[in-house]
Order: C-alpha cells, then structure tokens, then sequence
C-alpha cells in the first residue's frame, strides 16, 4: 500500500531531547550542517531531476535573518537544522536557477525531491508552523521562548512546558459488499471523490470516531471497523489513520455543509478512476492515503 504514499519515509536518525538539549546552539555553527529551508510555508529547494531539500549550510548567508531554527536529527552523521524564513525570502530563490521554490504538495506531485525527502520536510514544515503558531502561553498569555533544540516551547512566566502537537484524523474506506462509499467537497479537483476524513475528538477512539464521522457525513451507519495504515500529512500537522469500515446500510443522506456530494462506487469504477480513465469520476491523487485505500481495495 505504501509504495507512493507522499511523506512516509524519513531518513533521519531523529534527535533526542532528552540526550542533547543543547544540539541546535552546537550545530547551528557547523558549516557541514544542512539546512531544510522553508520561506514562510514553501520549501526552497535545489533545482534538479530531481533536486534535494538538503542545503549547504552556507545558503543562510542569503538571508537578512530567520525566524526559527529546530534541530531535526542526523542524516548520515551529517546535523540537519530545518530553518524558517520570512515569506519575502522565496523572491531570492525564485530568481536563482540554481533553486526551485515551491508549496510542499507540489514538491510530492511533482516529484521535485526524492521520496525519501518528503518525509524530513513534513516533519520540517510541521515543527516550524507549531512554533510560529505557538508563541504565547495558553496556561497564562505569556510569550513562550524556544528551548529543547526546537522541540519544546517554555513559558517564563508561569513554567508551563509547550510540545509540538499532530493533530489524528481518520480516513476510512467504506464497503458494502462489491461497492464503496466516496465523496467529494467544492475544495477538489473536479471530478475527483475521496474517502470520507475528520478529526478524532477528545475521548474518542479511532473506531467510534470512523463510525461518527461517516454518519454524521452522509448518514451511514458503519460496523466493524479495522486500521490498515497512516500518513503523516504536514498541512499543517495531522497524522493520517487509514482505515476499512463496513456499512450496515445503503441510503445515503449527507451532510451539504460538508460535502458537495456522497455515492457508491462498483470496484470497477474505482479501478478506471485509478487508472484515469473513467468518463466521468477521478481518483484522489496518489501521493494520498485514500488513493492507497482504494488501490489495496481493487486488489483484493
């Protein structure tokens, strides 16, 4: 199921907070370090077939400064330091050849870094958006100052201790008998469906969150229910939970304030929808869990 799944592999020998606090202040002066460079919420990236998110450490003399720094870990003994600039930084890569500047979804698409990149800048762009988002206290108000190499945010004021957060959604395949159940919101590509999502909520475990979700959705009622798989999904920072849930009715009535529409699909449908070669309906894109989802359900 996960041959091109976007995001899933990580060559990092992830770092340690516990071990190494202080790893960030020590690397951030090793000229050897690469940099994971994001201009607001795009990646600068080396231009190539493909290119690579690794940069010399020498590419922050571009800068007039940076936002934040996180050490995210090793890469074959070699420190990696993901760096966050401001927005107006692409405008210096984008007119430089040598660069390719570019929103995180497209890099997957397109293919524009390894795939076994893809799984360092979702973790890069996850951790650099918490820290811009998380610069005051939610204990007491106060600003919230970088501690832990990157990978915590304290609060002088009252002591509080801040981590980064992924947020858990389930996306869930569901069948009943030789049909699935699809749907689309106005946000998709046209003609694309996808398996129904949606956050699971405090005190919630992953098969009532599945089961709630598809009826509050479209107003099914689901059985058992099994996990099959996970994408980490970095926009900004979820975790994807894939998993397979059987239906125990047919009548479709779904929610339009969530969803354009909702339908079953025969297994031939999805097979020509996978292919692109269906008149009418298309596929989720394959960097996606659901495109994944669905592929493993044609196949068996």
């Amino acid at each position: 199921m996960t041959s091109l799944m976007a995001y899933i592999t990580n060559r990092l020998v992830r770092h340690s907070v516990e071990h190494d606090p202080e790893a960030l202040a020590r690397h951030a002066r090793d000229p050897e370090a690469a940099i994971v460079l994001l201009a607001g919420d795009l990646p600068v990236l080396t231009a190539g077939e493909p290119g690579t998110c690794f940069l010399p450490a020498s590419v922050l003399e571009r800068l007039p400064a940076h936002r934040e720094q996180v050490f995210l870990g090793y890469l074959q003994d070699r420190p990696v330091i993901a760096t966050l600039a401001d927005p107006e930084a692409a405008k210096t890569f984008e007119e430089d050849p040598a660069f390719t500047v570019e929103n995180l979804r497209a890099v997957a698409v397109n293919g524009l870094v390894p795939a076994e990149e893809l799984g360092t800048l979702a973790m890069a762009k996850s951790l650099l958006d918490w820290h811009a988002r998380h610069r005051f206290c939610a204990n007491c108000g106060a600003p919230t100052c970088h501690a832990q190499a990157g990978f915590r945010r304290d609060c002088d004021a009252c002591g509080a201790q801040h981590f980064p957060r992924t947020d858990p959604v389930v996306i869930m395949l569901i069948t009943r008998g030789d049909r699935c159940l699809l749907g689309r919101q106005p946000r998709f590509a046209p003609r694309s469906y996808s398996c129904l999502a949606g956050f699971l909520e405090p005190g919630e475990t992953i098969e009532d969150a599945v089961r709630r979700e598809v009826f509050e959705e479209a107003g099914i009622r689901v059985g058992a229910v099994r996990y099959l798989a996970s994408q980490p999904w970095p926009f900004p920072s979820s975790i994807m939970i894939g998993c397979a849930g059987e239906a125990e009715s047919d009548e479709i009535v779904f929610d339009t304030a969530e969803l354009e529409d909702a339908r079953w699909f025969s297994k031939d449908d999805v097979r020509r929808m996978i292919a692109g070669t269906h008149e009418t309906f298309a596929a989720p894109s394959p960097i996606a869990i659901a495109h994944h989802l669905l592929r493993q359900w044609v196949r068996d």
